[in-house]
């Protein structure tokens, strides 16, 4: 068996025992901390469960924890603050965001036989997912942000007759996960490596397109730089289950790190190629530009998450006196370092410890501060700082999409206390 070691990786070995570690200190969220959310009998089909009773989620979520949510389309459901911040989310309550409608079922009735076309490299080959699992085997926790995760806190910037449009996200468009799968390295190694010239890894979604449209105005085929070959996985387990469909089973492209929209689902090509790919997901969006502005290939596109932290609990009032704050931070492609709370609206700051199990520099890590609190009111407010030295700003200034959030103004709590 092939495998690439990498320092950032959390290995199958090691599943269980942070797991353990993560239950054991009360730090995962009220499900087991590796809850699937799957439905029992058919662990490998959900969404073709009846919806349960009283919800109002779609079908192809209907296994889903739907108190949990807010349900912003059938397509975006935000988890509710609070309830995905553990050390790893469950799965029933980790949050959908979906370009294009996902594919039917039967893509994932025989996983082994998904096939995926690896391009770019000296010996081209189309290999099945069975195939995949002879060439290597790593696990790495990350967390899985949508690109626009905070993105109403940039709504509420906007000046009179400025608009951003998408969904309005608060943090709940993230969660922490672990997946496993074979490492890209190990792919392309088996295949004689890069061809000359490859610059990016391009990965193609399998979703099925709608009739009548540019293929490429609507298909899933983001870029990212070569740099990534040695992180990127090709995965088809998430927290020690196969991957459910609504989040891109049988097999995902996880590129960790990277936002959300990067980590391609359905994944039936990758290659490694000398440009991006002019998909418009790529060449007309998901592209840092301003307000009022369209979005153009020469412009930043969205890739790296930044640092990012925000409190879980409390989110309400309470009687004065000792109160545990409690949240997640995290640093994108950087190991988070610390992170601060405030309970006077940024006037003064302390650090707090981080608790739980350390997954690797990919995921986040919950924090912990006990403080006194006084009659009145009180903005509580956290402030991370990743290994890079990069500190989470007060505010994100407001761009044309909305990408990137990561103030820590826009997430604060304001609490009376009696």
């Amino acid at each position: 068996m092939v495998c690439v070691p990498e320092p950032t990786t959390l290995h199958r070995r090691n599943l269980l025992a942070a797991g353990t570690a993560a239950v054991a200190a009360g730090l995962a969220s009220p499900a087991s901390a590796f809850e699937t959310g799957q439905p029992g009998t058919e662990p490998n089909k959900p969404g073709t469960e009846p919806p349960k009773a009283g919800t109002k989620l779609p079908g192809y979520v209907a296994w889903k924890d739907a108190d949990a949510f807010t349900v912003h389309s059938n397509q975006t459901l935000e988890t509710k603050r609070g309830l995905a911040d553990g050390v790893i989310t469950p799965i029933d309550r980790l949050f959908i965001r979906n370009n294009v409608n996902p594919p039917g079922d039967a893509i994932v009735a025989d996983r082994d036989a998904w096939r995926v076309e690896i391009a770019g490299v000296a010996k081209p080959a189309t290999l099945t997912l069975a195939d995949l699992k002879r060439l290597g085997l790593t696990s790495v926790a990350t967390v899985l942000q949508c690109s626009g995760n905070g993105r109403r806190y940039m709504q509420d910037m906007l000046q009179p007759g400025q608009k951003i449009s998408g969904t309005p996200w608060t943090v709940g468009a993230a969660g922490c996960v672990i997946w496993t799968g074979v490492p890209l390295k190990a792919v392309v190694e088996s295949l004689g490596g890069p061809a000359p010239g490859a610059r990016f890894v391009t990965g193609t979604g399998g979703e099925v397109l709608p009739p009548g449209l540019k293929p490429k105005d609507i298909v899933v085929e983001r870029s990212v730089p070569l740099t990534t070959l040695d992180t990127v996985i090709l995965a088809w387990e998430v927290n020690g289950a196969p991957i459910p469909l609504a989040h891109g089973g049988p097999l995902r492209m996880i590129v960790p790190g990277y936002s959300g929209v990067n980590n391609i689902k359905y994944v039936k090509t990758v290659a490694l190629t000398e440009a991006e790919t002019d998909a418009k997901i790529q060449a007309a969006s998901y592209r840092m530009h301003g307000v009022g502005e369209k979005a153009a290939p020469s412009q930043p596109s969205i890739w790296e998450q930044p640092v990012r932290s925000w409190i879980s609990v409390p989110l309400t009032g309470g009687p004065a006196g000792r109160t545990l704050v409690t949240g997640v931070a995290f640093g994108g492609l950087h190991a988070i370092a610390q992170v601060e709370v405030s309970a006077d609206g940024g006037k003064t700051w302390t650090r707090a410890p981080f608790v739980g199990p350390d997954l690797g520099p990919y995921a986040w890590r919950v924090f912990a501060l006990p403080i006194d609190l006084p009659a009145g009111t009180h903005v509580l407010a956290s402030r991370a700082t990743d290994a890079a030295g990069n500190v989470q700003p007060e505010n994100t200034p407001p761009n044309g999409g909305g990408y990137s959030y990561n103030g820590w103004r826009g997430p604060a709590i304001t609490l009376e206390v009696a």
